[in-house]
């Protein structure tokens, strides 16, 4: 059995190292806050990510009716909730549901 003064220092090293590990990032950024190009990347990724998502999706979509009417009915669903609510969750959520919903119950 180790002793109570190693078993101290063990869990006073971890937490300064998981403290100091947490804490880097905010130290890191905080120059970076006034950079143009990370300002011009926090308009434009959320764009782009939502772009790679549905290429991804569709990417193995067969040409047949049974799997692209519930993909393209999806997409259109994302997009106009992306339009209406300008909320990447709700889109995200709301068009995997139809997804789900479509490709359960569409079968030809």
């Amino acid at each position: 059995m180790p002793s109570p003064l190693y078993l101290a220092a063990a869990v006073t090293v971890s937490a300064a190292v998981t403290w100091g590990l947490r804490a880097l990032p905010f130290a890191a950024l905080t120059p970076l806050r006034r950079s143009a190009v990370l300002g011009y990347l926090a308009l434009q990724m959320p764009t782009g990510i939502m772009m790679i998502l549905a290429l991804y999706t569709l990417r193995e979509v067969r040409p047949t009716w049974s799997a692209a009417v519930p993909a393209a009915v999806a997409l259109a669903t994302a997009i106009g909730l992306h339009l209406r609510t300008r909320n990447a969750v709700i889109s995200v959520l709301g068009a995997t549901t139809v997804h789900v919903v479509l490709s359960t119950l569409w079968q030809t």
